[in-house]
C-alpha cells in the first residue's frame, strides 16, 4: 500500500468554532485514522499575519489555545506530525523561490482575494502578504511532499493555483514537487447565527469552548425562514440556517425535523431548542478532555517542538534540492 502525504493548516486567529470543526478538523481526524495517509498538520501563524499584522499581542497564546483544542478533539501527535509554521523557516525560503515564478495575474484571479477585500472592513489589507498568501500556502504544502490537501469547496481555487505554480516550477527546473490533489470536506459551508458563513470576524460564531447556556442563546438568535411569520405557517428548511446545522447534528431524525417544519407541526423556537441541545451535548466530551490539557501548557509546547523537529528534517532536504536545481 502506497502511503500519501497529507498537509493542512489552520490560522491561530482566535477561538475555534463549529465552522472549523466541520469544515476542517473532523476531516483531519478521519484522515489521521486512515493508514493510507501520513498527516502533517500545522499552526499557520504566518498566515495569521496576512489580516492581523497590526494586532499580534495574542498570537502565541492563540497558537497554544488552538493546538490545545486540536488535542482535545482527538488529533494525536503519535499518529500525525503537528508543528508551528514559523518553527520551520525553510517554508519562508521556499515561498520566496516560488514567488519568482508566480505572476500577479494568477494572484489577482483568486476569487477569495476579491471577496475578502469587500468583506473585511477597518483593516488595511492591500498588502503583498495578503495578495501573496496563496504562494506561501503552496510552499506549506509542497515543501513536505504534500500529495493531498483536505479543503472545503471555497478553497479549491487556492489549490488549483498551487498546482499551476508547481507545474511551472517543475517545467523550469525539473520534477521537484507533487501536484497536490484535493480531499473535499464532507460538510458544506457551515452558516453562522446571521445566515452568513460562520466567522469570528462576522461575530456570528458558535465556539467549541462555549458553555451550554451560551450555545442556547446563540442558537436562539439564528436566522430562520424569513417567509415563515407565524408558527402555523409552513416553513422551507432550505431557506433556514437552523436546518443547515440540523443536517450536521440531527442526522438520525432529520427527516422528522424537515417534515415538522414543512407541515407547521413545530415552531422555529422549539426547533432551535432542539438544535441547541444537540450542539451542546456534542461538545461535552471535548470540554472534559480539554481541561487537563489546558492545565499543562508544557504539553502543547512539547508537541510543537517534536513536530517541528520532524518537519525540519524533511524541509531541509527539500530546500537543498530546490537550491541545487535553481543554481543557488
Amino acid at each position: 500500500m502506497q502511503v500519501k502525504r497529507v498537509v493542512s493548516g489552520q490560522r491561530p486567529t482566535g477561538k475555534l468554532h463549529l465552522g472549523h470543526l466541520h469544515g476542517t478538523l473532523n476531516n483531519w481526524i478521519d484522515l489521521q485514522a486512515n493508514k493510507e495517509y501520513d498527516c502533517f498538520f500545522f499552526c499557520a501563524d504566518w498566515h495569521a499575519l496576512t489580516t492581523n499584522y497590526e494586532d499580534v499581542g495574542d498570537l502565541q497564546q492563540n497558537t497554544y489555545d488552538m493546538v490545545t483544542d486540536w488535542l482535545a478533539l482527538g488529533l494525536d501527535p503519535d499518529k500525525s506530525t503537528i508543528y508551528r509554521q514559523s518553527d520551520v523557516p525553510e517554508v519562508a525560503q521556499l515561498h520566496l523561490y516560488l514567488s519568482m515564478v508566480t505572476t500577479l495575474g494568477q494572484l489577482y484571479r483568486v476569487p477569495t482575494y476579491k471577496e475578502q477585500l469587500k468583506e473585511i472592513k477597518g483593516k488595511e489589507i492591500h498588502t503583498y502578504g495578503f495578495l501573496g498568501y496563496p504562494v506561501l500556502q503552496t510552499a506549506d504544502i509542497v515543501l513536505f511532499g504534500g500529495q493531498c490537501v483536505p479543503v472545503g469547496e471555497d478553497q479549491l481555487p487556492h489549490l488549483e493555483l498551487a498546482r499551476e505554480i508547481v507545474r511551472r516550477f517543475n517545467n523550469l527546473y525539473g520534477d521537484t514537487f507533487f501536484e497536490p490533489a484535493a480531499i473535499l470536506s464532507k460538510a458544506k459551508k457551515v452558516l453562522g447565527t446571521d445566515g452568513r458563513k460562520m466567522s469570528k470576524s462576522y461575530n456570528n460564531a458558535i465556539y467549541l469552548a462555549d458553555e451550554p447556556e451560551a450555545i442556547r442563546k446563540k442558537v436562539a438568535q439564528m436566522v430562520t425562514d424569513p417567509k415563515r411569520i407565524k408558527k402555523t405557517d409552513p416553513g422551507d428548511p432550505e431557506a433556514c440556517s437552523v436546518f443547515d446545522l440540523h443536517r450536521v447534528y440531527s442526522q438520525e431524525n432529520l427527516a422528522d425535523v424537515e417534515k415538522q417544519c414543512r407541515g407547521a407541526m413545530r415552531g422555529c423556537v422549539d426547533c432551535k431548542k432542539l438544535l441547541a441541545e444537540e450542539v451542546a451535548e456534542s461538545l461535552n466530551n471535548f470540554r472534559k478532555l480539554r481541561a487537563p490539557i489546558e492545565k499543562d501548557p508544557m504539553l502543547v509546547k512539547e508537541v510543537l517542538k517534536k513536530g517541528a523537529e520532524k518537519a525540519k528534517v524533511i524541509a531541509e532536504e527539500k530546500i537543498k534540492d530546490v537550491r541545487k536545481k535553481m543554481n543557488i
